[in-house]
């Protein structure tokens, strides 16, 4: 009888295990088991321990204190607050506006909310907010600088050279340097008011200030109740040439009360009373219209 030799062993795995090695091999199956399964897990164990509202509690807790231990540190807390740009005014208007209780925590300042705090006051023109080191919050104030005072019926303002509010004003003699303007609709034209102003400079001390009349256009109010009415269009040329003729004729050192030049093509001069009258008596002394 012959003998059947048993089957060497085949080294090479079946047909079921090489495809089970070549999906296990797959990037895609590989990245799962390496990140995917631990995060499935964890996240399992994680929602079961938070099924339990005590321990959502205490979770919630362990949070609020460990927050509360940072932020009460000694490197985050601001403790005073410090404003450059502005004078004492406007930097006590800051401290009220801005209501802050020291010392408090860093984290608990809304710095850009603080900056359109203190930027919405008439006086500041543009601010910036920031935290220095050693706990103090800093206010740089850009304030805007007055360039006129404003009379209204009721009260004196100081406007900027945009004719945007600065402050209000007690009296006059506060700021005695400054040009007054006044009239209804006068703080919508203060770029003009200042041209005219400016224009003016060769009659000095004599200038009181500027008028606006019907919200159209200015009277240029002057020592011994004089007054230049100027035309809506052009008013600067308008007073340049009243300024000229009274350079070489002296228009202004006489008895006139008004030099009219609302129509530029016929300026009319208006006398004082007591002109008028001494003209009369020269007329009848002469013998002119009898």
């Amino acid at each position: 009888m012959q003998q059947v030799k048993p089957r060497a062993y085949d080294p090479a795995p079946s047909w079921l295990s090489y495809r089970m090695q070549r999906w296990m091999l797959t990037p895609g199956i590989r990245l799962g088991l390496r990140i995917g399964v631990p995060f499935c897990l964890t996240f399992a164990v994680a929602s079961a321990y938070l099924a339990d509202p005590g321990h959502r509690d205490a979770l919630r807790l362990y949070v609020q204190e460990l927050r509360a231990s940072i932020q009460e540190r000694p490197e985050f807390v601001v403790s005073l607050m410090a404003i450059d740009g502005a004078g004492l005014n406007l930097a006590q208007n800051i401290r009220d506006t801005v209501p802050l209780e020291f010392p408090v925590s860093s984290f608990d300042l809304d710095l850009e909310a603080i900056r359109q705090v203190v930027i919405g006051l008439d006086p500041v023109k543009s601010a910036s907010v920031r935290i220095r080191p050693g706990g103090v919050l800093q206010v740089d104030v850009t304030a805007r600088q007055p360039a006129v005072v404003w009379r209204t019926r009721d009260r004196l303002t100081m406007l900027d050279r945009a004719g945007v509010h600065v402050d209000d004003l007690g009296v006059r003699s506060a700021q005695p340097d400054l040009p007054l303007v006044a009239g209804v609709g006068a703080d919508a034209h203060v770029p003009q008011a200042l041209a005219l102003i400016a224009a003016a400079s060769p009659l000095g001390n004599r200038l009181r200030g500027l008028v606006r009349m019907g919200e159209r256009r200015w009277d240029v109010v002057l020592d011994r109740g004089q007054r230049i009415l100027l035309p809506p269009d052009d008013p600067v040329r308008a007073l340049e040439w009243v300024i000229v003729l009274d350079q070489g004729t002296e228009l202004l050192e006489r008895d006139v009360m008004v030099v009219d030049m609302r129509v530029v093509e016929r300026p009319t001069l208006r006398m004082s009373g007591e002109a008028i009258k001494d003209w009369w008596q020269i007329r009848q002394i002469n013998g002119i219209g009898q």
